[in-house]
Formats: C-alpha cells, structure tokens, sequence
C-alpha cells in the first residue's frame, strides 16, 4: 500500500476507536525512521515495504487499543528537545512547558545577580523540567528528586542524551534536603494533583497507562500540597521562588495555602494559553 493509503486507513480506524486521527501520520512517520512531516508528505504516493506496513498497522492497533502513541514511538517533545519516555514515566505535556517559561522569566527578574541559582525539581518524571531548566539557564545548578527509582533512570538517561548537568536525588518530596540541611532558591514541582474519585473518570489512555503515581494527589487532590507547605520553609532560602503546576480548579486554594504559609509573598495564579488556571508562583522575600 502507499502511504496516503495506510493513513487513510489509519485515520478511519483510530477515530471509530476514539483516538485523534492524526495519530497515525506521527506513527507511520516513526516507522520511516522519524522522517520529517514534510517528507512524509513529499512522498504520500510512495510504498511501503511490506514489513513497514506490518509495523504500521501493529503500531495504529496499539494506539487503537490505548497505548499512547508517546509509549509506542519512545518519546515526546517538551521545549523543543526530544525526551524519552516509557510507562514508568508521565508523558511531559504542553502546559508544564508554561510552567517552566515562568520560572525561568522570574528568575532572571528576581536573581539578575546571582551566578549560581539553586534550583530543585521535585517529582521529576522523565527529567523535563529539570533538564529544561538547567539547559536554558546556565546560572541554574539543577538537583531534581523522584521516589520511584524507575522515573530516575528514565531522567538520568535523557540528562545524558541531552547533555544536561542535573543532580539526581532518590528520595520523598523534600526530605532529602531537609536531612542533609540543604537550600534552595527556587523549587519547582508538577506534583501529582488528581483527586482519587476522578482517576477512574479520565480516559483509558491515560488511567490505565500512564503511571498512577503520577497521576494520585489523595483524596482531595491536595495531599502534595499541603505536605509542601510543611517542608518548603525549612528549605528556601529568604529571596526565593515556588512555582506549581496545578489542576485547573485548584489554582486559588493552592494560592491560598502559599499566601498562609509566607505571609508577605507574593502569589500569582497564572492562567495557560488555553485560559485555564494552570501555575501557581510564589515569590517570597522581595521588596
């Protein structure tokens, strides 16, 4: 078959399985060794050879069938870089790419001149915000903490690609710090923030895939926040910055616990490029 022809079956076959139909240019495109879209498109007559079309279509299958297309292809893009990611790991999204804009815009403002700024990632995943951040802004000197051994060799492996200098730590929340009597001028963190009752509404691509430590924030949603704002205070320096990614209706109570536990701060909740209220920074200690 041609590859116009398999992406129309592709594309027929994932929307009757309720998938986006687009997924399938972005598997056919790695099944032709990560081929550029616009050479894809150059060449939609072309055939493809017979065990192409077998991985293809075993390809289109598992993502039918709920397997995110970022598990199948090894990877997902996050500010330009490429990150791989597998089942062990949150598949970095769009939003957290704010996040780290943020921080990386008020850091410049609030530490013009710092040479060295302690920053810390706190639940890192497949290192994306870490590794973003040390590679942005070389003043950054990156330590980045995870509980599941399994998430820090998928970061410490995409710090290697990527070349980043980036201190892993295995470890719960920031305890780490705490015990070896550590500072911190910013810390950063994408916690797990999904109330347990709303787990079983997502869809199945994400419930049954994606790891459900990544996903679990309690009862409530709020568990890792409120532990946050027992630890924080015994890590940050006096001039220093949060910065949380949040679900879209937590944003004014996570604010709330912030302003309570630094009084004087100043807590912005920050809205993403879709208008949801998605960032919560607090910058504690400025004038």
């Amino acid at each position: 078959m041609k590859r116009h022809e398999v992406l129309n079956w592709a594309s027929s076959f994932l929307t009757k399985k309720g998938r986006e139909p687009l997924a399938g240019e972005l598997l056919l495109r790695h099944v032709l060794g990560d081929m550029s879209r616009t050479e894809l498109l150059l060449g939609l007559d072309e055939e493809l050879l017979p065990k192409q079309q077998e991985v293809f279509e075993a390809a289109v299958q598992k993502h039918g069938d709920g397997v995110p297309v970022q598990y199948i292809i090894g990877f997902e893009e996050f500010y330009g870089r490429r990150f791989s990611v597998n089942k062990e790991v949150l598949i970095p999204r769009p939003e957290t790419e704010e996040l780290v804009y943020e921080v990386l815009q008020r850091s410049m403002m609030r530490f013009p001149g710092i040479e060295e700024i302690q920053t810390v990632d706190v639940g890192t995943g497949s290192g994306a915000i870490a590794i973003t951040l040390a590679l942005e802004n070389s003043r950054f000197s990156v330590t980045t903490i995870d509980i599941a051994e399994e998430s820090l060799e998928v970061a410490k492996k995409n710090a290697e690609n990527l070349e980043a200098s980036v201190r892993f730590i295995h470890g719960d929340l920031l305890q780490p710090l705490i015990k070896g009597g550590e500072k911190a001028d910013i810390v950063v963190s994408n916690p797990p923030y999904i109330p347990d009752r709303e787990i079983m509404e997502l869809e199945t691509i994400v419930k049954d895939q994606e790891p459900f430590r990544a996903l679990s924030g309690g009862e409530d949603g709020y568990v890792f926040y409120r532990r946050f704002m027992e630890e924080l205070p015994l890590v940050l320096n006096k001039q220093s910055i949060v910065a949380f990614e949040v679900g879209h209706d937590q944003g004014q109570t996570v604010a709330e616990m912030l302003r309570v536990t630094f009084p004087g701060s100043v807590v912005s909740v920050v809205k993403d490029i879709s208008q949801k209220e998605r960032m919560v920074i607090a910058e504690i200690g400025f004038k």
